[in-house]
């Protein structure tokens, strides 16, 4: 591949592994730790991720149980959790926090995949974004004695790369989907 290709190739797959991550923390009927990924606890005035702070286990398909490693954490943890978007109460027994995940109502899971799906078109716009980023960054090499028919050629392949990342994104939607919908 082209060197001048590889560099839109490269930020179309930061895109997708973008994409990936945020479905990552969409949640389907199971418990998934990654959910708790972009929830911060105050470590010692510190932002800190929960996965750094205490153990998070899944012991039941639909509970996460986080064992901080220090007991004097638990509170910040709790707080962390209720201000969160998740919206799951946490619970505690002194020691660890649980969070029971409840099944999902057909409503919610409706409302999940169209989620799913508003964030895959801003995928989708993204990569065409840098597609056509690529495009008049070629359109400028035609002053630098580069001919139409390899600007032509960087086009072509730019939009086949273009097409099978949004055929990735349709892909990351519909398999997203069939997990949320899943009973």
């Amino acid at each position: 591949m082209d060197q001048r290709v590889a560099h839109y190739d490269e930020k179309m797959q930061k895109a997708i592994d973008f994409l990936v991550s945020d479905f990552a923390t969409i949640r389907a009927g199971r418990a998934n730790p990654h959910v708790l990924d972009k929830i911060r606890v105050d470590y010692y005035g510190t932002p800190t991720p929960i996965q750094q702070v205490g153990n998070v286990t899944v012991p039941e398909p639909r509970m996460i149980q986080i064992a901080p490693w220090e007991k004097s954490l638990i509170r910040e943890i709790e707080k962390a959790i209720q201000m969160s978007d998740l919206g799951i109460n946490p619970t505690n027994d002194g020691n660890v926090i649980r969070l029971v995940f409840p099944e999902l109502t057909e409503e919610r899971r409706k409302e999940l995949v169209k989620d799913v799906k508003k964030k895959g078109e801003d995928g989708k716009v993204a990569i065409r974004n840098i597609r056509r980023d690529g495009n008049d960054a070629f359109k400028k090499l035609a002053k630098e004695e580069v001919s139409e028919d390899e600007i032509k050629d960087l086009t072509d392949v730019l939009q086949k790369q273009t097409d099978k990342y949004i055929k990735k994104i349709d892909e990351l939607i519909e398999e997203k989907s069939k997990e949320i919908l899943t009973v």
